[in-house]
Parts: C-alpha cells; structure tokens; sequence
C-alpha cells in the first residue's frame, strides 16, 4: 500500500510514538462484521440458528465478527433482514446514539443504510426515522436496506441539508451525521480510497462538514442529542469541525460518549471526542462526538399534526387488510399514485421534499384488485398474517423461492387453499405468493432476487 508522503507526515504528527503501530496495522487483515436487526430477532436467538462462526464484537452489542469463507450475503437469513453485513467500527456510531422508541430520528446523510437500519430497529416501531441522502441514486439502496430490515416508521428523503433545515427546524429528538469525508480510516480496507483523497483531502470536506453540522444542530430540538462521525483521521474534518459548531451555536455543547477500552480520546481540548484507531481496535478508523442542545424540550411549532385523516379505502384494500394483523392505530393511510401508504403517526406528508418512501408501503391498487408490497411482507411478523407457508433454511424450496421461481408447497398446510400467503424461512418472513392448487406463483420483488 503506497500512502502519499503528506499524509504519512500528517499521521505522524497525529500519532506520534504510535505511529510505527499504526503502520504495523496496515498490513494486517480488515476484519468482517454483521449486526442483528434487534427489531426481527433477538441476539440469543440469532446466535441459537447461525449457521457461521461468530465471534461477538466487544464493543457493540449486536455485533459480531464473522469468518470471511461464509457467504453471509448468500444466506436466506439475509434476505430475511435478520442482520447487516457492516465493518465493526462503522458499527459504532449508531450503537452511541441513545434512541428511544418514539423519537423523532434524522440520519442526514444515510446512504446506504448501515447506520439508518439500526437507528430504525432502535426505535421499536414507534417515532419516525427519517433518512435522507441528497444523491438520489444512492437513496434507493438506502430505502431497500430498511425496508429489508423490516421498518415501518420511515421516511426516506433526497433532499439537500438546507432544504431540509429550512422544514424541520428544531424537530428531531435525534440527529446522526455521518458526514461524507476523506476516508483516510478506510485506506486498509479500501486501498482505492487513497486515489479519491489525493483528489479531495481534508481540505476539501472540512468546509462541507462545518455546514452539515450547523445545518443539523437548527434541526434539533432542545434537550435533543446529536451524534457527528467521519471515517478519517485528520483533526480539520473532526475537532476542528467540533470546534467550528461549538462557536457557532453556543447552544451545544458535548457530552460523554459510553466508554470501551479501546477507545482513543479527541485531541487538543477535545477529550470526550471519541477515535477508534486500526493499531487499538480490531476495526478501521473512526471518529465520533455526541453533542447536546441545551435548554427544555419544547411544545412542537410545526405543522405536522396527529390528527390526519386517512384516505378512504377501497374495498379491495379493505378486504385484503382484514388478513393483517399489524396496528393500524398509530397512523394513517394515503393513497398516492395508486399506490397505498400508512404513514406514523405525528409525520405529515410534506409536498416540498423529494421522498423515496413515505412510512410504509401497504401495496398498490391494480383494477379492483389489490397487490401487497414486499415492504409490508419484511414488516410483518409470521404471526401476523391469515395464511403462512414456513419453509426451512436448508429447503431448496427456499433459495428457489428468493430466485423468483414458482414452487410446489403441496406439503405444507396454510390457513387457506388459494390466495394470499405470506412466505417464511423459519417463520422469519421472506415475501409474499400467491396460492392455487398447491402451487405458490412467486411474487418476492423482482429487484430482490438472489442471484
């Protein structure tokens, strides 16, 4: 790996005596991790069905290191957004965010969703999330990340962070900035990366990076907490970042971040800051700071009403809803382009933002007939639905089903002999079919198939 001069010299000065570590640590092997969707399954019960040799990450609680020689994406507990394959210290932001359920939670730049899926899980179906990535292209994996995840309370956005800032001011309960950056924590594991920062270094995303927080800190309401975190390593995209948002809003001021040992403390006065070194870590580089608003929550001014009325719905809706057995209560539906949506309570629709998604796709109104979204099928539990047709991990039924194919299910007893049912790999959900004389006609979204 061939570092430029300059940042060698400036890692030097950074690490001092731990420099020749670090350097050490660059030809060692990245380590591989995935989280359990807390919101799906829990930790026990994940590690009880795991086909791969894991190894907890100390760390975070949900983590786990796993060997490389398993094909984690391939498996069909993936598909069943039962976890998420992401790098153990890019892990941890999420994990230091305190969320509650009900919070009103923004991740600014949330693309593709490592973070923003565990935010949601976090939330238990209460509060809104609403992630928002201003490149709409990378948008549409952020939005199949959660829905894959099976988040209901979502609103996924592309809009610019000023947009966004002028429609929610003082909003957000939570707020994570995992802000675009130079990457220099990423080098080992991504040697392109070193290409991009001769191109963009510091210099280039300190400015964007002391906008973003400022941006974000108007978003927050009072007594709200936000989260700031990059991938790199230079002081300019983080302390000095902190530093610029501290003398910019004296309302904010920083809190401590929960401890591990192998946590490095901020530099210069900046010591509740938080850096995870590749030499003192079995992950890559990091940096975090948890900042808070000072002052008492406050009554909301915006208009964003709990009180909606839901959209009138046709029989067919109606009629297919009856074999759902999610809570209804806490929403309210919209028809948009044919399409239906149960939107969580306390979130109005606003017609100023560009929205991927707006809560959950319920499915889509065709000529009298109604068709239910692959998003309401990861959303569901096996309970919670009339008829479940449960295959088996190791049932070659079930990688047949995730290419798309039809299936003979003719030895498993659904509720009901035709129709609607909802497909599960050991009763975790995978999609949806339809069901005729003992044949399931695939419906699992086509943009998902295994391949």
């Amino acid at each position: 790996m061939q570092l430029p001069a300059d940042y060698i010299e400036e890692m030097k000065l950074l690490l001092k005596d731990d420099y020749s570590y670090y350097e050490t640590s660059l030809q060692q092997t990245s380590k591989y991790g995935l989280r359990v969707n807390i919101s799906k399954i829990s930790v026990v019960d994940f590690v009880e069905i795991a086909p791969f040799k894991l190894s907890p990450i100390p760390w975070i609680d949900n983590g786990f290191f796993y060997d490389p020689n398993d094909n984690v994406s391939k498996h069909p507990y993936y598909f069943a957004g039962l976890y998420y394959i992401q790098e153990p210290s890019a892990m941890t932001p999420a994990s230091r965010l305190p969320i509650t359920p009900g919070d009103r939670v923004l991740d600014m730049c949330a693309a593709p969703g490592g973070k923003a899926t565990e935010l949601g899980s976090k939330l238990r179906d209460e509060g809104i999330l609403l992630a928002n990535d201003i490149s709409n292209s990378r948008a549409k994996p952020l939005l199949k990340n959660l829905e894959l995840f099976g988040l209901a309370n979502i609103c996924v956005t592309s809009e610019s962070p000023e947009k966004l800032a002028t429609i929610y001011p003082e909003y957000f309960d939570k707020i994570l900035i995992d802000a675009p950056c130079s990457g220099e924590g990423m080098f080992r594991r991504e040697p392109r990366m070193i290409a991009d920062w001769r191109l963009k270094g510091p210099l280039y995303y300190s400015p964007i990076q002391k906008e973003l927080i400022v941006l974000a800190a108007k978003m927050l309401k009072p007594g709200g907490q936000m989260l700031y975190s990059t991938c790199t390593f230079s002081k300019q995209e983080n302390e000095a970042v902190i530093a610029h948002l501290l003398a910019t809003c004296q309302d904010m001021q920083m809190i401590a971040i929960e401890p591990y040992s192998g946590f490095a403390k901020g530099f210069d006065e900046y010591p509740n800051c938080v850096r995870i070194f590749p030499h003192k870590m079995a992950g890559e580089g990091h940096f975090m700071a948890l900042l808070e608003k000072r002052g008492t929550q406050i009554i909301d001014k915006q208009v964003h009403h709990n009180n909606l009325n839901s959209d009138s719905l046709p029989a067919e809706a109606t009629a297919f809803l009856v074999q759902v057995g999610l809570d209804f209560t806490n929403g309210y539906f919209k028809i948009i382009n044919n399409y239906l949506y149960f939107i969580p309570l306390g979130y109005a629709i606003n017609k100023g933002l560009r929205y991927l998604r707006s809560g959950l796709a319920i499915g889509e109104l065709k000529k009298k007939r109604f068709e239910p979204s692959q998003a309401l099928a990861m959303a569901l539990k096996a309970t919670e639905f009339k008829s479940v047709i449960n295959l088996k991990a190791k049932d070659i039924r079930t990688v047949k089903y995730l290419k798309g194919e039809t299936i003979d299910v003719s030895d498993c007893k659904p509720n009901c002999e035709s129709g609607w049912q909802l497909v599960c790999v050991d009763n975790y959900p995978l999609g949806f079919g339809k069901l005729q004389n003992h044949i399931l006609k695939n419906k699992y979204y086509s943009g998902w198939r295994m391949n």
